[in-house]
């Protein structure tokens, strides 16, 4: 009981410190690509793998119907690891790391907003993904651990959490994604009651 109270006490302090890394400034970046996809009417285009994955469907989630019961308008967005047989369709006719960029090239134009996270920063996937949204102009974001990775590269902005441990990286992704949600949601409230007659 107490080995495992303390390993709890030390990953519950090392979310801490790794929360106190991020630069609010940077979540607002995204949060500023959120708002500004939403008022132009585009698409917000997410991708992962394994719980990057569930990160992104989650999030996907409420950005759909959360914000379309709170402002009465959703914003277009699409998780690229929800359809399965998509995505292994992709990965039998071509490759593996192709399975992101070609749903990319279907879905976004310019000043949509493409999303990809990796926990080490280099899953080729995103990586391809990424650079099939910058070729079409869009808008690219990346939250990737570690040192960053080629995602750091890549994308036009990312956000890095300074950590070698994979579990640690997804939880504080996680908060990432929630903590611009939430703020965006209520910057969309306000448009939203400001638009009122």
């Amino acid at each position: 009981m107490q080995q495992t109270h303390h390993y709890l006490r030390t990953y519950l302090d090392d979310l801490k410190q790794l929360l106190d890394q991020i630069d609010p400034a940077q979540v607002e970046s995204l949060v500023d690509a959120l708002l500004t996809v939403w008022r132009n009417g585009g698409r917000a285009l997410l991708m992962g793998n394994g719980g990057s994955s569930s990160s992104v469907s989650h999030i996907v989630n409420d950005l759909q119907k959360n914000l379309q019961l709170e402002t009465g308008r959703p914003l277009r967005a699409l998780c690229l690891s929800d359809s399965t047989p998509l995505m292994m369709a992709w990965a039998n006719d071509t490759r593996w790391d192709n399975i992101f960029a070609p749903q990319v090239e279907c879905w976004a134009e310019p000043g949509d907003l493409v999303i990809g996270v990796s926990g080490s920063g280099n899953s080729s996937n995103v990586i391809n993904g990424i650079l099939a949204a910058n070729q079409r102009r869009a808008r690219t974001f990346g939250l990737a651990g570690f040192s960053g990775g080629r995602l750091k590269e890549v994308a036009q902005q990312c956000i890095v959490v300074p950590s070698e441990s994979m579990q640690r990286i997804e939880d504080v992704h996680m908060v990432i994604l929630h903590a611009a949600f939430c703020a965006f949601l209520e910057r969309a409230r306000q448009e939203a009651r400001q638009g009122e007659p």
